[in-house]
């Protein structure tokens, strides 16, 4: 892997994304009074969290529930944990939300925490999606699609996370 890190989203890109992704997801959401936010933790959840900011800015009259996903990522089968009661989604429209989208793995491992309750509809949210899908999970709302090669890596700088300013790096 080199060394080098190309900038691709600076802090002001970052927040203009995520404030239309934020509009995307009341436009595509227009007719229901709740919507569940579900953050893949870390960064993911940082980001679900400024998405419910903006929300709650642009459509206050509107409820944005905001769940917490831990999965354990270096495990080949699914071992996640909530926040919060898997009923406060049930019969509900969510968003599942993390910072890139790579392979897909870890977007289907949050899916597979809600395949057993009835929902409305599921959505994905990613800041960066990188196209390289090797399960059939692909981005409704994405700030930026992304060509790179395998090789190459995008890390996601969030200040609440990472005490440093927003940034996505390509390196």
């Amino acid at each position: 892997m080199s060394s080098k890190r190309t900038l691709v989203l600076d802090k002001d890109q970052i927040k203009q994304k995520s404030i239309r992704i934020a509009y995307q997801i009341l436009e595509d959401n227009f007719e229901e009074d709740s919507i569940v936010l579900v953050g893949i933790a870390e960064r993911g959840y940082v980001f679900a969290e400024r998405l419910q900011k903006i929300l709650q800015e642009i459509a206050p009259d509107k409820g944005f529930e905001l769940i917490k996903v831990t999965i354990k990522k270096s495990k080949r089968s699914l071992e996640a944990s909530i926040d919060t009661p898997i009923e406060t989604a049930k019969n509900k429209v969510i968003i599942l939300i993390d910072d890139v989208l790579n392979s897909g793995r870890t977007m289907a491992y949050g899916l597979g925490m809600f395949l057993d309750i009835p929902l409305k509809k599921m959505r994905t949210a990613v800041l960066i999606d990188r196209s390289h899908h090797q399960f059939p999970i692909f981005s409704d709302y994405y700030g930026i699609k992304l060509s790179t090669i395998l090789k190459e890596h995008v890390e996601v700088e969030l200040s609440e996370y990472d005490q440093t300013e927003d940034a996505a790096w390509l390196s």
